[in-house]
């Protein structure tokens, strides 16, 4: 009769097991959420582009003049010049702290400012009096929560030597130059999605996102937000 020579797994087999679990958990991990970051940088910079041909078409349709860039700017897009109001939706939004819904025809919040530079709460302006617009910042992040979405460089709220420039209401993000996002849809990030006057969407470096106040450190810094 053959001998049965199955037998329980030692102590110290159970703990190699373990430990080799424990680091090819650590090696997937960070795979994990670099594929993550990277569908979401796509997916907001998707948004931004179809908000960006809407802006274009709103444009080809009234001569030329952008929408005014009063905080319900969404509506002169939605629903003639964008099908669904989820494309104002950032990736990068916190589901555990939701926005708050605009004062607006939907009870949907909104993830993207638009620059108040070009115009203001009663008339649009022209594209062509932006004197750079391929690094004119036309749309961004809008702040964490609040009603507020619309967003400029030169209205006061610059503070050395970080600079808020997200938002007119609260929370608006703040930026180091050579730091970190801080507060706002991309907290802890490096990088932010922007769309230009020109139409073109771009990921760049959070520590250029900046106002005037840091010209600076960013010779282009009045283009990015001034006409």
């Amino acid at each position: 009769m053959a001998r049965n020579f199955s037998r329980a797994f030692t102590l110290i087999e159970l703990l190699v097991v373990i430990v080799v679990i424990a680091i090819l958990a650590t090696i997937a991990y960070p795979v994990y959420t670099g594929v993550q970051e990277r569908a979401k940088v796509t997916k907001d910079m998707s948004n931004l582009r179809q908000i960006g041909i809407a802006t274009q078409t709103y444009m080809n349709d009234n001569d030329g003049v952008l929408f005014s860039t009063t905080t319900s700017w969404m509506s002169q897009l939605h629903p003639k010049y964008l099908s669904s109001w989820n494309i104002f939706k950032s990736a990068f939004d916190n589901p555990v702290v939701p926005r708050t819904a605009l004062e607006d025809d939907t009870n949907s919040a909104v993830s993207y400012g638009v620059n108040n530079g070009p115009g203001n709460n009663v008339v649009g302006a022209t594209v062509d009096k932006i004197s750079k617009p391929s690094i004119f910042i036309l749309f961004a992040p809008a702040q964490a929560s609040g009603t507020a979405v619309s967003f400029q460089g030169t209205a006061g709220f610059a503070t050395l030597p970080g600079v808020k420039v997200l938002g007119i209401g609260g929370n608006q993000a703040t930026s180091t130059p050579g730091g970190n996002a801080t507060g706002g849809t991309h907290s802890s990030r490096t990088k932010i999605n922007a769309l230009f006057a020109d139409l073109h969407s771009e990921n760049m470096t959070w520590s250029v996102f900046t106002n005037n106040t840091n010209s600076s450190s960013d010779p282009s810094a009045a283009q990015r937000w001034s006409p």
